[in-house]
């Protein structure tokens, strides 16, 4: 059935909100809360307005509860739930359009959980790729069609993803909360604030290179063609976390990108650095190499690996990289940057001492990452099943 055929009345903000816009005041949703893998709305970039609530289109555009926003300029086709976390009154702006569905008719959360399905948004992708002019009018909006199994039905769908929505929310807040906790160890234990228990030696001023030696060894010329190789690029890499390689021969892989990499090298990307592309190698593959989008870091025996990691993502670190690509119109930095990085350090007990608490921090955050990485995919095994059919819910019929 079309979103028409369920009661679907359909509007969308206008322009002329700009001169509403206040520092506090009631929510003013855009697409930049929409979410592409959650009807839920991301409020942490939040803007509002000051508007009285009789005002024309204040009273046109009013959000409530259950109704159902569709991004309908550019990225087409994004899917957002007004539920009761939502502040009210809250008001959409012109990319946005706003639904609200007959209630006897249809559970609107099954019916947001089904627009943001695989097969909807595969379709509204698709037109967004045709080019930056994609869109939709109110009419193409009306017209958009969901499945409809019994009303009880689409409610027991509708409650079993929210609770996994719930619990991926909840996995959520505490990996922001793990995460802020370790930022402040790193902020107290690198600058030596705070001191663990035993250490009282002075800390030294280095730069890199006292510690470690960058882009030390390379493949020899007479490597045998064929060899392949694990190729790690920029890509590859997330914040720490190593996501893929990609087989290539020798005789592909480019000149420079034919460093070695070895177990506990740290990889620090150099190209957009403060996006923390960096990784401490632990040795998951067979013959790894570096793209020329790293420095490869190999510590010697004045330099911890994990310490001179934990290092290089701090923001000891990171004001150091600002300063250097300072009005750079390509934020770059070369091995020879990286060399020069300059730092006060501890002798290498302590150093290891810091590492093991800040890696023991990082392995809490790991485990959670990784329970919410299933808990995703549970939910999306979920969504295929119950929003295609293919598995129905029981459905406890009154006595």
């Amino acid at each position: 059935m079309t979103l028409a055929e369920l009661g679907g009345q359909v509007t969308s903000g206008s322009r002329g909100w700009a001169k509403f816009y206040a520092d506090h005041g009631r929510l003013f949703v855009r697409i930049t809360n929409l979410q592409r893998d959650n009807i839920h709305l991301d409020l942490t970039n939040s803007r509002f307005v000051d508007i009285d609530s009789s005002n024309a289109e204040a009273r046109r555009t009013l959000l409530a509860p259950g109704d159902l926003l569709v991004s309908i300029t550019a990225d087409i086709g994004i899917i957002g739930y007004i539920d009761d976390a939502v502040p009210t009154p809250a008001y959409i702006n012109q990319h946005i359009a706003r639904v609200r569905l007959d209630p006897r008719l249809t559970d609107s959360r099954f019916v947001a959980y089904y627009l943001a399905s695989w097969e909807p948004q595969r379709l509204f992708v698709g037109a967004t790729d045709q080019g930056a002019k994609a869109g939709m009018n109110l009419t193409t909006v009306a017209s958009l069609k969901t499945l409809v199994p019994p009303l009880p039905e689409q409610t027991r769908i509708a409650d079993a993803l929210a609770d996994v929505d719930e619990q991926i929310a909840t996995l959520e807040r505490l990996i922001t909360k793990k995460q802020a906790v370790k930022q402040g160890m790193m902020q107290q234990l690198l600058t030596g604030r705070t001191r663990l228990p035993g250490f009282t030696l002075s800390w030294e001023d280095v730069t890199l290179s006292n510690l470690a030696t960058v882009d030390a060894e390379v493949l020899p010329a007479s490597t045998n063609s064929k060899l392949l190789l694990d190729y790690i690029s920029l890509e590859n890499v997330d914040r720490g976390r190593l996501l893929g390689s990609t087989q290539v021969a020798f005789r592909d892989a480019p000149s420079r990108a034919r460093r070695v990499v070895e177990l506990n090298d740290v990889l620090f990307g150099t190209v957009r650095p403060n996006l923390q592309s960096h990784l401490l190698y632990t040795g998951e593959l067979r013959r790894p190499i570096a793209s020329t989008g790293f420095a490869v870091i190999r510590t010697n025996r004045s330099g911890d690996p994990a310490f001179v990691f934990n290092l290089l993502m701090s923001h000891l670190t990171t004001v150091q990289i600002d300063r250097i690509i300072a009005g750079s119109n390509y934020p770059a930095v070369s091995s020879g940057d990286v060399r020069k990085l300059e730092f006060s350090v501890p002798l290498i007990d302590e150093q290891r001492a810091i590492a093991g608490v800040l890696t023991d921090a990082e392995a809490e955050l790991e485990i959670l990452r990784s329970r919410l990485d299933k808990a995703r995919d549970v939910k999306a095994g979920m969504m295929q099943e119950l929003l295609t059919g293919r598995t129905r819910l029981p459905v406890e019929v009154a006595s």
